[in-house]
């Protein structure tokens, strides 16, 4: 059976650590969380990640490559055997184990051998750094031990491979407790896509919002919801009262499309 782990995306885009009340315990820091990138066809991507030990007592971490899935949710879904097509066997780690003194820092290299002839489109993996030994947490007065693991996320666009996003029309989903205008959003093309852009609005009160588009990752073939969380010059997070009208730019790459839509 397949080692899986799942986390949401907003842990992944802080630095995670667990704190170390044992020898052996995990308190990693790891800067970037993740990677974006682009290479051709018969070329090799060098990249570095800055892992530091945040305990004062010695660590040790053992470091391999997962593949990973998105879940409906945004959560990350972290698969140590080799998926259907899997780019893994292009990446080579500067080594399986690194042992890290109270307080260090390294840099940590790897890079991807991206094959000759490779289609357009994108390799995705994770980096996973995890304690060699678990750390151990007190639960009234009961002991236990907590795997320790941290993922990079890493996506290579190799060649011409680009998102397409489709914007179908306007829904109104629950976040963080509020009722927020959405955009169904599917991605035609062979690499991930994030929605950035400027879209201002009115509620039924006519008060003017701005709305800001989430970024979440949309990968080729996903339909996602894309949230516009509004915002006033002296309020970030209002309560809309619906109906609701947005107008504005959606942009992806060298890409946008133009919304006027009306959220009931």
């Amino acid at each position: 059976m397949s080692a899986r782990l799942t986390l949401t995306l907003g842990l992944l885009l802080l630095a995670c650590s667990v704190p170390a009340r044992a020898g052996g315990g995990f308190a990693a820091l790891v800067s970037p969380p993740r990677f974006e990138l682009q290479a051709k066809p018969h070329n090799t991507v060098h990249e570095v990640i800055q892992i530091s030990n945040r305990a004062v007592t010695p660590s040790t971490l053992r470091i391999h490559t997962a593949d990973f899935s998105l879940t409906p949710d945004y959560g990350v879904v972290f698969q140590d055997e080799l998926a259907p097509g899997s780019c893994r066997p292009w990446v080579a780690l500067e080594r399986p184990e690194v042992a890290l003194p109270g307080g260090a820092t390294i840099r940590y290299r790897f890079e991807v051998q991206v094959p000759d002839g490779v289609a357009p489109g994108e390799c995705r993996f994770g980096i996973m750094i995890e304690g060699a030994e678990p750390a151990v947490a007190e639960n009234g007065g009961l002991r236990v031990p907590i795997a320790g693991r941290i993922g990079v996320l890493v996506y290579l666009v190799i060649g011409s491979g680009a998102p397409q996003l489709e914007v179908f029309g306007p829904n109104v989903v629950g976040l963080n407790g509020q009722q927020v205008p959405a955009l169904r959003v599917h991605n035609a093309g062979t690499a991930h896509g994030r929605m950035s852009g400027f879209l201002t609005g009115t509620d039924a009160r006519g008060v003017k919002y701005d709305f800001t588009p989430s970024d979440f990752p949309i990968l080729p073939g996903d339909v996602r919801e894309v949230f516009l969380t509004p915002s006033t010059s002296s309020d970030d997070h209002p309560k809309l009262a619906y109906p609701v009208t947005v107008r504005g730019t959606l942009e992806w790459g060298d890409q946008k499309t133009e919304v006027d839509e009306h959220f009931q």
